[in-house]
């Protein structure tokens, strides 16, 4: 009797490559430095009603919702001019390290190839976790001392770029490019629009520009509209800042989520299809959310817009893709520069859309309509997509 054996094949197991030291501790600067930054933006989103209510009538201007509207967004476009400046900062760290110039490229350098994208996922979770500080700092700090107190919290991120300085050392990736070649900021920076790297540049720009209208025009106003749902209630001025703060923390941990949804997103769907998904969701949440929840007259106003804050917050975690996509478009001595130019150009831009919230909050009289209709840009931004590049499954490129 012929017995058949049926050869059984275990697939291997595949191991992940242990962390030394020196990427622990990048990890962890990079972090902890993504965390402050987060923080400190959601500040300014946080105090923007009192604030406002307070400094406004200093000037002769009285302080009504769309006052706060109008200057609010001009506070906001300053910020994000400012912010827009960081280009340099990458442009720097490709010429003298990312020690001295701390970026996203701390976690692309460091981190081991089979670690990258799912470590990106986490590193950018830490800037919502930001955010989730500043709701708990207004929730405490805000609503008992007064908004002056949060900006005086907002000076713990300087005492921490000491231990960076000590204790991180560049990855050994910048460490032999530095070796071999060390570009100028200005061959660094003009890389970037060879004919290599031209199309990725500017159309990267404008995906990341829809991103920063959907952040910046979008989902930084929710503790306004919160707070000016909760005054429509009657909420005293106390309390309507502790439901901000709840608000905050909503959507912090709503995009929390989708920071560690994302990397998973991207591996099994591409970087195309998963930033699709993301936008999809934020185009239609800021509609719903600014165009119709905001307008609620009921009891039932603020469970409602709670509820599509969580959705605008999982839909933000779109930022998540470009701290695993953008790193894979350039090659080392161009990828501080490429990161740095994609992300602050679209803030300078952006400067000019959040000027057109305030108008439209001038012409409508609220903050909701304007915002809602960013909706159409963010729609607009689903057809960029197809022409991006697709890095799923490739390194780094040296």
């Amino acid at each position: 009797m012929a017995v058949s054996v049926q050869a059984t094949h275990t697939q291997p197991v595949r191991i992940k490559t242990p962390l030394n030291a020196n990427q622990k501790k990048g990890f962890v600067a990079a972090y902890a430095g993504w965390t402050l930054d987060g923080m400190d933006a959601f500040i300014y989103g946080l105090v923007l009603v009192p604030a406002l209510r307070e400094l406004l009538p200093l000037s002769g201007i009285q302080a009504t919702q769309v006052n706060i509207g109008i200057w609010g967004s001009v506070l906001f476009a300053m910020f994000l001019a400012g912010w827009g400046l960081s280009m340099f900062w990458g442009m720097i760290g490709d010429r003298i390290g990312r020690v001295r110039a701390l970026a996203l490229t701390i976690v692309a350098y460091s981190v081991s190839e089979d670690r990258r994208v799912k470590f990106a996922g986490y590193l950018h979770t830490g800037y919502y976790v930001g955010f989730l500080l500043a709701s708990v700092a207004n929730y405490t700090i805000g609503a008992n001392f007064g908004w002056r107190w949060m900006f005086a919290f907002g000076g713990v991120p300087a005492l921490f770029v000491g231990w960076i300085m000590s204790n991180v050392k560049e990855s050994h990736k910048f460490e032999e490019m530095k070796r071999t070649k060390k570009p100028s900021i200005i061959q660094a920076f003009g890389g970037l629009f060879t004919s290599k790297y031209k199309n990725r540049t500017i159309i990267m720009s404008l995906v990341y520009l829809v991103s920063i209208i959907g952040q910046w025009a979008g989902s930084i106003y929710v503790p306004t509209a919160l707070t000016q749902i909760a005054q429509r209630q009657g909420a005293a001025a106390a309390d309507a800042a502790r439901i901000a703060s709840w608000g905050g923390a909503v959507l912090a941990i709503g995009t929390v989520i989708g920071c560690l949804l994302a990397p998973i997103l991207a591996e099994k769907f591409g970087r195309r299809v998963a930033m699709a998904m993301f936008m999809s969701l934020l185009t239609v949440t800021t509609a719903v959310s600014f165009g119709w929840a905001f307008f609620i007259m009921g009891s039932n106003a603020l469970p409602i817009f709670f509820g599509m804050t969580a959705l605008l917050g999982l839909a933000g975690a779109n930022f998540a893709m470009y701290t695993l996509w953008l790193p894979e478009l350039f090659e080392t001595s161009s990828r501080g520069s490429g990161m740095g130019f994609i992300s602050s150009i679209g803030r300078f831009v952006g400067v000019g859309m959040v000027f057109l919230i305030a108008a439209g909050v001038n012409h409508y009289g609220n903050i909701g309509t304007p915002i809602a209709l960013t909706s159409i840009v963010l729609f607009a931004g689903l057809f960029l997509l197809p022409f991006t590049v697709e890095t799923r499954g490739q390194p780094l490129p040296h």
